[in-house]
């Protein structure tokens, strides 16, 4: 009789994970090896540093994760691994590594896609805490450095299925964060620096829009254009749920020029690397940045939250969906939370998140995508490799 217990890997982005999860409802273990300190002199993540830090982690995280779980590779009933989206030469470190110990202990492979992996993220954490298991239809909003995707998840004969319903055209929302960041000479990755500092700005200063985004002609029939995972032309996507962040990135970057904000933001580098933490008080925001400055960054988190919430409770209710799942790096944003939270409250629909832990890249949340997959036998081919582009659902 098996105990349900899978290994999950993940190594997509510039993370080694590893996790050990029962019957996808219990984490009994979740170890990271992140890559920051390598990635952050760059102001991004170097593919081919990222694939070198894999080789050095993988072993030695994955045997943590056993430790930590109080289990053996004999007690395991599968190995799942992430297959994609992602980076090819970090996503082959993890699939060679799954497939080497699934073929030496005869355990069955199970192939996640990373985004999938995020939406039982926070079913994993529901589970947990929830005393009933049962399971409804979700609007899932997947947000993060790589990717921002709205899916119907719907629960169909013990496995999951799910339609795309909107995605950004080119930058994702965690893309435009760390690249904001970059601009004003601050930390790496970006995300959590705006979040810290955004509370100390006035979110009204700077009057940023998002125009509506319009199906050009001659881009009928034809995928986005993106780094993330290919999906389904943009004809067929409803426009009024298609993202788009590559503009506001481009705004900032004029008014930073307009308002000789790059000296500022130059001189804030080297004041950066003295700094181990986000400021904690108003004077610390304040060493750090000129209140114009805490303003631009109060104001560009605003518009782009504004923007999540405008289009994913608007795909809710075209869709009569009562429930939605937020999830990703950009999940774990204290005002997108707070935001999101207040406007489901008022819409009298229910809205939840991963916790912190499970917002950012994990092995748990594979292993917890793998659990449906594992019952349904639903295994990986011999062949299985890493696919950068893979999408998920219809």
């Amino acid at each position: 009789m098996p105990h349900g217990l899978i290994l999950g890997i993940e190594s997509s982005c510039d993370e080694t994970a590893a996790a050990v999860v029962e019957r996808g409802a219990r984490t009994l273990s979740s170890v990271v090896a992140s890559q920051i300190a390598t990635h952050a002199r760059y102001g991004g993540v170097v593919p081919e540093l990222a694939s070198r830090e894999h080789l050095r982690a993988i072993v030695p995280v994955v045997r943590a994760a056993l430790a930590e779980a109080g289990v053996s590779l004999a007690d395991l009933d599968a190995i799942a691994v992430t297959s994609g989206p992602g980076l090819a030469g970090a996503l082959l470190v993890g699939i060679t590594y799954a497939k080497a110990l699934a073929f030496a202990q005869c355990l069955p492979l199970i192939a996640v896609n990373h985004l999938e992996g995020h939406i039982h993220a926070v079913l994993l954490q529901q589970r947990q805490t929830a005393s009933e298991q049962t399971v409804y239809e979700a609007l899932a909003l997947v947000v993060s450095g790589g990717h921002t995707h709205l899916y119907l998840a719907t629960p169909t004969l013990g496995t999951w299925q799910y339609r795309l319903i909107g995605r950004t055209l080119d930058d994702a929302a965690g893309e435009a964060f760390d690249k904001v960041a970059k601009l004003l000479g601050l930390g790496y990755p970006g995300g959590p620096w705006i979040d810290s500092l955004a509370r100390f700005g006035d979110p009204h200063a700077v009057p940023f829009a998002f125009s509506r985004i319009k199906t050009k002609l001659h881009l009928a029939g034809k995928a986005p254009r993106t780094k993330a995972a290919q999906t389904a032309p943009i004809a067929d996507l409803d426009p009024h749920f298609l993202f788009s962040f590559s503009g506001i990135k481009t705004a900032v970057l004029r008014y930073v020029e307009l308002h000789q904000m790059r000296d500022e933001a130059a001189a804030r580098v080297s004041r950066m690397l003295a700094s181990a933490r986000p400021p904690q008080t108003k004077e610390e925001a304040l060493a750090l940045c000129p209140q114009p400055t805490l303003d631009l960054i109060a104001s560009f988190q605003h518009a782009v939250v504004g923007d999540l919430m405008k289009k994913t409770f608007a795909a809710a209710e075209s869709l009569g969906a009562t429930r939605i799942l937020v999830t990703g790096g950009v999940a774990a944003n204290n005002e997108l939370r707070t935001r999101f939270t207040a406007e489901a409250a008022h819409r009298s629909l229910t809205v939840a998140f991963p916790t912190l832990a499970l917002s950012t890249d994990n092995a748990a949340m594979i292993a917890a995508a793998a659990w449906p997959r594992f019952k349904a036998a639903a295994f990986a081919p011999p062949d299985l490799t890493a696919t950068p582009s893979l999408a998920l659902g219809t």
